[in-house]
């Protein structure tokens, strides 16, 4: 087969960690910029947090719409094309943000910007799965996300350098130099072996038939406490050190920074333990644990010192690093025809819960003080997650050449 003749390290899974770089330090670059960018649009501490929300929530809802748009043509015109496109609309969404003016301007942009954005981590990683032998599958993806991931400390230095228009005028100059770099990289075999047959491909209702509706469901789900961490306690990790009484200034851009790091770490590492382990599930119940013992770290800082918060947040993005596998075990659990679909939906549903993560986190708070509300809407997150995971199939070392249906009966 083509794709076993493909390594850990070729120019395919090289080009995907890089797209997945651009991808997220546009898609970081609000929660990094969104106080500097809203204090310029006159707005006042209250109204950076309240409309920060809905700028991200806004941005989030994005990624949920985009996830399904591309992942749909992902299956039906290639995985290729998807990543073209999606990088075309991102990176002129980022080039717009440069010249927003108001916070309804701001959230537009942030919404198509997030529909561009959600084509690439899903598209990537199944291309880069079904290229490489089953056996090299999670160290693969692994370094993708790994990389791509340091996306998110790229634009924090960014940030530090120059005026945040310009932060978001050089995220679009990066998506333009990527679409160069994607001219050499081949199709997926497996996608060309179907793309001429009479195979239902990117069907996106087939996900709510034949049973494969919880295996979805559960596929988005374990991955629920990575954007509870990043979207709310670490996004918001100035107005938690506030409450907490945090000593030092607080820059939430450097929660982000230092949580990114830890994440791209923590990415690569889960690759390696899952490996290791010979089992996807095992090495994503040890980083639940880790994630579930820094939330308790995170949430007793009271008093701590601002560099104590900026190790909680690291400590949180090391647990959460297990965004590669997350991502990867949707994309074994189903058949080429759809596996764009799914790959690409299902982190965008999971970034595209946030906004209901965030209505959970503010509705407690008409009953709790606000770290209480972040502490209980943490332990639901994470027992929701463990309960998903408990139920979903190992998949490692699955062979991914197989369809989800059979022909399409004749209209």
């Amino acid at each position: 087969m083509n794709q076993q003749k493909h390594t850990v390290f070729s120019l395919p899974v090289i080009v995907a960690a890089l797209g997945y770089f651009v991808d997220i330090y546009d898609l970081l670059l609000f929660s990094i910029i969104r106080i500097p960018s809203l204090k310029s649009l006159g707005l006042n501490d209250d109204q950076i947090a309240h409309d920060g929300l809905f700028i991200i929530n806004i941005q989030m809802i994005g990624l949920l719409v985009g996830g399904i748009l591309w992942g749909v043509l992902g299956d039906k015109k290639g995985r290729l094309k998807v990543l073209f496109a999606s990088i075309i609309l991102y990176s002129l969404g980022n080039i717009a943000n440069g010249f927003v003016q108001t916070v309804d301007q701001y959230a537009l942009v942030r919404f198509i910007t997030g529909i561009g954005l959600a084509g690439e981590l899903g598209a990537g990683i199944t291309l880069v799965a079904e290229l490489l032998p089953k056996d090299k599958r999670g160290l693969g993806t692994s370094l993708v996300a790994g990389l791509g991931l340091t996306g998110a400390v790229v634009a924090f230095f960014m940030k530090e350098q120059f005026d945040w228009r310009t932060c978001y005028f050089i995220g679009g100059g990066l998506g333009f130099m990527l679409l160069l770099l994607r001219v050499g990289v081949l199709e997926s075999t497996m996608f060309k072996t179907i793309q001429n047959t009479d195979v239902s491909k990117g069907n996106f209702l087939m996900l709510f038939t034949g049973g494969r509706f919880k295996k979805y469901l559960k596929a988005i789900l374990i991955g629920l406490p990575t954007w509870f961490v990043i979207g709310i306690l670490i996004t918001f990790s100035k107005e938690f050190g506030t409450k907490m009484n945090i000593q030092g200034t607080i820059d939430p851009g450097k929660s982000v920074m230092f949580a990114y790091v830890a994440i791209s770490i923590g990415d690569v590492f889960a690759g390696l333990v899952s490996q290791w382990l010979r089992s996807r599930k095992k090495a994503l119940y040890l980083f639940y644990a880790f994630t579930a013992l820094s939330m308790v770290l995170y949430f007793n800082l009271q008093g701590a010192s601002v560099n104590m918060l900026y190790l909680a947040s690291a400590l949180l993005g090391f647990g959460t690093g297990f965004w590669a596998i997350f991502v990867t075990m949707a994309a074994e659990q189903f058949g080429t025809n759809i596996r764009a679909t799914v790959a690409t939906t299902v982190p965008n549903m999971v970034r595209g819960s946030l906004p209901l993560v965030a209505l959970l986190f503010t509705s407690l708070q008409g009953r709790f003080d606000y770290i209480t509300s972040g502490w209980i809407t943490g332990i639901i997150v994470m027992v929701i997650a463990v309960i998903a995971a408990y139920f979903t199939e190992e998949t490692f070392g699955k062979d991914l050449n197989y369809l989800e249906q059979e022909i399409v009966s004749p209209a």
